[in-house]
């Protein structure tokens, strides 16, 4: 009779290391590190990828924006609305 758990195959241990866990992706990168663009509040193209259908300004987690520019990012949001270049509210 078998005795214990059966030994795994060292092909499955290292296919399974290879694999990822279901819903974790890659690292996002900086768009703004990567490509040396500057953020420039006049840009409203540019800026209305960050910012939700709801008008909310969306999180660097979630655009893969680093803290440095996702500071600058929401300062120049928050001016391209005062200006009346990006809307408060998208209803």
């Amino acid at each position: 009779m078998f005795k214990g758990k059966p030994k795994k195959n060292n092909k499955d241990a290292s296919r399974m290391k290879r694999m990822r866990r279901p819903g974790m992706s890659r690292r996002k990168v900086c768009k703004f590190c990567a490509d040396y663009l500057e953020i420039d509040f006049k840009d409203a193209n540019l800026l209305r990828n960050f910012v939700s259908d709801r008008g909310k300004i969306l999180a660097g987690r979630i655009t893969g924006v680093c803290s440095k520019h996702q500071r600058v990012l929401t300062s120049a949001i928050k001016r391209a609305r005062m200006i009346a270049l990006l809307p408060y509210l998208n209803y």
